[in-house]
């Protein structure tokens, strides 16, 4: 049978040329094309990445919904490149963006970049919370021995 995806390189300019552009490209190996021919040994990896994020959720169920929307982004990603992986044998990407020559990626690599951006910002607020209600308890009349009042 005969594929209808043209060989590797570019399709066309499409759909912003110049800018953003569908681009045929397959990756054999991990990230970045590194470890070309290694890439099958990332399944196991995948598996655990999938089956951590999910698991996560179901334990922690009152978590933010941001969290558990990237925690859903994560395993889609891990198991949409580990799918390639296992029936190709390789990740094939199509997304290029020229203007910062960003190496060309597929769908799942963007599911895993955005549930780490909503991580880290899930992460950078908690954290910013929890030092402001730090703040806040440390100045209490109650625990701030300098205002001169004490509890009852």
């Amino acid at each position: 049978m005969r594929s209808a995806i043209p060989p590797h390189g570019s399709i066309g300019a499409l759909p912003w040329p110049g800018v953003f552009e569908i681009t045929l490209n397959y990756n054999e190996g991990i990230a970045f094309g590194l470890m070309q021919g290694a890439g099958v040994l990332m399944a196991p990896i995948a598996v655990a990445i999938a089956g951590a994020a999910g698991w996560y959720s179901i334990r922690h169920p009152r978590e933010a919904p941001l969290s558990h929307i990237a925690m859903g982004l994560l395993a889609a990603g891990a198991l949409g490149n580990l799918v390639d992986r296992l029936v190709f044998r390789r990740v094939t990407d199509m997304f290029y963006f020229r203007p910062i020559n960003f190496p060309v990626f597929n769908l799942a690599d963007a599911c895993i970049t955005v549930a780490t951006v909503l991580l880290l910002i899930g992460w950078w607020r908690d954290a910013s919370t929890n030092e402001s209600a730090a703040r806040d308890f440390e100045h209490t009349p109650e625990t701030d021995p300098a205002s001169g009042e004490y509890p009852a």
